[in-house]
């Protein structure tokens, strides 16, 4: 079963949950804001999407200072968690970050 990290207010997300529902597949939603990333996960995402992880168009870095924007992906994922891109989809066998084209063929065939 597929667990897609988010937040619950992010439309890509919503419609990312629907598509694969809508696929048959047992979704597990977890929201970052209200279940933040443990180090292990956060290390995990990082080793496999770099600095692609973090959402440099959101408004939530927009609004960091510079010193705050040259924090490692770690620091600023623990402290923001909103600035992650989303969705992170985790099959067990692969993740998967955001939820274009190429994503949806990978997880919906």
């Amino acid at each position: 079963m597929p667990v897609l990290y988010g937040l619950k207010t992010c439309d890509t997300c919503r419609k990312a949950i629907k598509a694969l529902e809508d696929a048959g597949q047992d979704v597990t939603f977890r929201d970052v804001r209200t279940e933040p990333l443990d180090d292990a996960l956060i290390a995990r995402f990082i080793g496999a999407f770099a600095d692609a992880l973090i959402n440099k168009r959101s408004t939530t870095w927009r609004g960091l200072s510079e010193t705050e924007r040259s924090r490692s992906p770690e620091a600023l994922l623990v402290e923001y968690p909103a600035l992650m891109k989303r969705p992170v989809i985790d099959t067990g066998r692969n993740l998967t970050l955001g939820w274009d084209k190429a994503v949806q063929l990978q997880h919906l065939g």
